[in-house]
């Protein structure tokens, strides 16, 4: 397709695009590049949906790598297939959505250090795995835009001087003074390299393996759009587009969300809305609150974010047994722009992340959930700030021990827990699960020992049979959170109420309550969601201005089917989750 084929109404829409991203550029010669594009993968305009209907109150989606579960020593088997077969077995009909954090070629960073982007890891499989998995499963696929590996053949042609790769990195002098950028690592932002025409220091935001691309650079823009049409080929729909924040750099900038990177988002919107329709961008940005949703745009940016703020606001609320911090976040938030909603998710192949805290709790409660990560084993990881001293960037420890009170009280730590998953599936957006959060996997202490890695702890790659064993021993804490997590999706299923882009309010109650209600866009049903984070029961009159309940009625709680208001007194145990149809 030539720019002569895109309808004059979309060609004003690229040029809009371009002339942001490219001012000094002719956009006609982009547009025409972008219709040669859609043309190679056989692309036409289409209508565009609605996603009150792409999603649901029954998606979710499950975060795994594709080794998460791997086939025995010797089964001739690959690694996706022998992780499909499980995921069938265990999950289809349940959780229909599969995100397989990177499987390309890659030489550090667990797959986020991408060799080749149009490969599958010959050690996981191949496209005929991957594309027999969407067949059962709507995939979600990571684009790791903002670097590449040094092994990697662009970079590699850099190092040599060969066209086209000449200007696809960023070179910088050392004297250069770049004390404005934004660094989410300690480690130095320049790496010396050797190439064809002596040293050059090369830009790398997070490793001196994952060296920063030149977005500067169109060809390297058509580089990404042309993988990601490639992705959309071999039946992934949903696309993760990683680390995308820090794509743009300009020097005496903070070379995080400039206008340019927001601009770029909103260029594969306008193809994803032109072209496939069906496709779902999702941005991830590990910032403060403010800073993550302006993803959204006006609506015309991601269709998801990831709700960064949850995962640390939640761990807080449940281990200081207070819900007022997160019960004022959760006020604060803003209406949504249409076919835009929240990632919502505990845990990832990632830490915590703290700096989505910023500003939403003191400085010395901050300090204390610091403190007890690092008493229940876990480990801080670091960034380095403007002025070169070190701060907290992300706890890494497994989401469920990081609810271990120390004392060996197993039975407390899986009702925190559980606690915790039943807020983050109850929240207007669509949950996101981690593998090992259905699995209650411990800190893997090894793994960081073998790789060095902090983020090694919740990396564990689980045997088929040895996972097998611990699902079907009833006596395993494995068993027991796999049952009571697929047994609240299942729930959840039969619930509009929780539907992505329903309606959500917060009620301000009590600090040892997290209370709001969800409906759904046609307002079939609305839930009361009330969460006790403490370690006691607590009792609230139902006459309560704050709580949409009428003290004459009775009321039943979804989840356990028990009553829960009598005698005009709603009763809610310890750590417990409440879903009450109002």
């Amino acid at each position: 397709m030539s720019s002569s084929k895109i309808p004059e109404i979309l060609q004003k829409k690229f040029r809009k695009h371009f002339n942001i991203i490219y001012p000094d550029m002719d956009p006609e010669l982009l547009i025409e590049e972008t219709g040669k594009l859609m043309d190679t993968y056989g692309l036409e305009p289409v209508e565009k949906v609605s996603f009150d209907d792409v999603w649901t109150h029954q998606d979710q989606i499950l975060i795994t790598y594709g080794d998460m579960v791997q086939p025995e020593r010797g089964e001739a088997v690959s690694k996706l297939s022998k992780q499909h077969h499980f995921l069938k077995r265990k999950l289809k009909g349940l959780i229909d959505n599969v995100h397989i954090l990177p499987f390309f070629p890659s030489s550090s960073d667990d797959g986020f250090s991408v060799v080749n982007y149009k490969r599958v890891d010959a050690r996981l499989g191949g496209w005929d795995d991957i594309e027999k998995m969407s067949g059962d499963f709507r995939l979600m696929a990571d684009l790791v835009m903002n670097h590449t590996s040094r092994y990697s053949r662009w970079f590699q042609g850099y190092l040599n001087k060969e066209e086209p790769y000449t200007d696809y990195f960023i070179e910088v002098d050392p004297s250069t003074d770049l004390s404005s950028v934004v660094r989410p690592r300690s480690s130095p932002l320049l790496t010396p390299v050797h190439t064809e025409e002596g040293e050059k220091f090369v830009w790398c935001t997070f490793s001196d393996d994952q060296v920063d691309v030149n977005f500067a650079n169109p060809e390297v823009l058509f580089q990404y759009i042309d993988i990601f049409l490639f992705y959309l080929s071999k039946g992934i729909s949903v696309v993760r587009l990683d680390a995308v924040a820090f794509i743009w750099k300009e020097i005496g900038t903070s070379c995080i969300h400039l206008d340019e990177t927001h601009e770029i988002v909103k260029l594969f919107r306008t193809i994803v809305d032109s072209y496939a329709p069906q496709t779902t961008l999702i941005t991830e940005t590990n910032v403060p609150h403010k800073e993550n949703i302006s993803y959204f745009g006006d609506g015309d940016e991601a269709h998801m974010v990831y709700q960064f703020s949850l995962p640390p606001l939640l761990l807080h609320a449940l281990m200081s047994e207070n819900a007022h911090y997160l019960t004022e976040w959760a006020l604060s938030l803003e209406p949504l722009p249409e076919n835009c909603t929240y990632f919502n998710f505990t845990a990832s192949h990632d830490g915590i992340g703290v700096r989505p805290l910023e500003g939403l709790v003191p400085a010395e409660e901050f300090d204390l959930l610091i403190n007890e990560i690092r008493k229940k084993g876990g480990f801080v990881s670091e960034k380095m700030n403007q002025d070169g001293s070190l701060s907290p960037y992300e706890l890494n420890i497994t989401y469920f021990d990081a609810f271990g009170d120390g004392n060996g009280s197993d039975i407390r730590q899986e009702k925190k827990y559980i606690c915790s998953q039943i807020i983050a599936m109850s929240l207007q957006g669509v949950p996101g699960i981690y593998f090992h959060n259905l699995t209650a996997t411990r800190n893997n202490v090894q793994g960081v020992a073998l790789t060095g890695r902090y983020r090694s702890i919740n990396r564990k790659k689980w045997y088929y049979e040895e996972l097998m064993d611990e699902l079907t021993d009833p006596d395993s804490t494995t068993s027991r959170i796999f049952g009571r997590m697929t047994d609240m999706i299942s729930k959840r299923w039969h619930h509009p109420a929780f539907h992505p882009f329903g309606g959500q309010k917060v009620h301000q109650v009590d600090p040892s309550l997290f209370c709001f209600e969800r409906w759904d866009p046609e307002e079939t049903e609305r839930v009361l969601v009330v969460a006790n984070v403490t370690g006691d029961e607590v009792q609230i009159e139902a006459e309560s201005p704050d709580l949409p309940l009428r003290p004459d009625q009775s009321y039943s709680d979804i989840i356990s089917g028990k009553e829960v208001l009598k005698d005009g007194t709603l009763t809610v145990s310890s750590f417990t989750v409440l879903w009450i149809k109002v």
